[in-house]
């Protein structure tokens, strides 16, 4: 994992915690709360499906290049 790739998961878990945080905190009626905590929640699972995402096709690509490269690799020694 880059550091790249681990400062973006720390800010978004940095991030979580603070709105956690701050729905805790937070002066109202408890449904209202555990509404708003569900549908922050579901926005959540959205954003964490789409960065997986990224990061499978970011894995495919790497895959290829390195077949590639190797395969490239294999053909010049055979040369």
């Amino acid at each position: 994992m880059t550091s790249k790739s681990k400062m973006v998961l720390g800010l978004i878990g940095a991030a979580a915690a603070g709105v956690a945080l701050g729905l805790l905190l937070a002066p109202e009626k408890g449904t209202d709360l555990r509404e708003r905590i569900g549908k922050t929640a579901g926005g959540w699972g959205d954003q964490l499906t789409d960065l997986f995402a990224n990061a499978k096709g970011e894995l495919q690509n790497l895959t290829r290049k390195g077949s590639k490269t190797a395969s490239d690799a294999a053909d010049q020694f055979n040369s």
